[in-house]
Parts: C-alpha cells; structure tokens; sequence
C-alpha cells in the first residue's frame, strides 16, 4: 500500500459528540468524515473508503424512522389544527394536502436521520462499535 494512510490520524477523529452527528447528518463517515457512509439510500457501506471502519456492525435498525415519525408529526401537527380549525378546511381535504406532505418529509429526513443514529452509536460505543476518542490535549507547565 505504500505510504497511503489506512486509518486517519487522531486528528481526523471528531472531537465532539456534535461533530461525530454532522458528520452522520452529512451522510459522511463519522469517524473520518472524508468518505460517504451510505452506498444506496439507506444502506450503510460495508467499510469506509477512506478509514476503513466497518460500519456493517451498526444497529441502527427502526430508531431512525421512529424518530422522523415524532419529528414530522410534531411539525405537521399544528398546521393540521390550523388547516381545519383557522382556515375551516374538510378533514378529507387537509388528509389529501397533509399525507403527501408528511411521507416528502419523511423521506427526506431518513438518511440524515439514520447517519445521525449511526454517528451517535459509534460515538458511545454502543452495540458492536468500540468507542473512540481523539486524545485529549494535555498540559504542560
């Protein structure tokens, strides 16, 4: 492999649990932060490109689409109250505006959603990840 780097340096690491979760939003790997994290919509790629973390152990399973459920419910649901009760729409007619509105929405958030899963598991070392850290800097007097 010559002098290519495998792994990235501790500095390639995300310092923050906040960095590691927009790196996941991002649909990029939260370890490196430099290759993608899925193949396909919603399928996490096998290894990273880049570090070569093996991210077929992640279980993120349903939680992403638990969580855009009560996310989209909570943003929809005051414009549906709005819809029937302010601008006196039939509850036919907001069903017909709101479902397609809500599944667009849905969509959309779910591979930011899952990658944001996968980041936080990976951070805490949870399932079969092991939990890594950049060190921490240290002081010298």
């Amino acid at each position: 492999m010559g002098s290519e780097q495998l792994f990235p340096a501790a500095a390639d690491l995300p310092g923050s649990l906040r960095a590691a979760l927009l790196r996941g939003l991002r649909a990029r790997c939260p370890r490196c932060g430099a290759a993608p994290l899925f193949r396909k919509w919603l399928k996490p790629v096998e290894r990273c490109a880049h570090c070569d973390h093996d991210w077929s152990v992640q279980q993120a399973d349903d939680f992403p689409a638990y969580i855009g459920i009560f996310v989209v419910g909570h943003l929809l649901a005051p414009v549906v109250i709005a819809m029937i009760g302010a601008f006196g729409l039939s509850a036919w007619l907001t069903l017909a505006i709101i479902l397609p509105v809500a599944v667009v929405l849905l969509m959309a958030m779910l591979q930011p959603t899952k990658g944001g899963v996968i980041a936080f598991l990976w951070w805490h070392g949870i399932g079969a990840f092991v939990q890594e850290r950049r060190a921490a800097p240290t002081q010298e007097s």
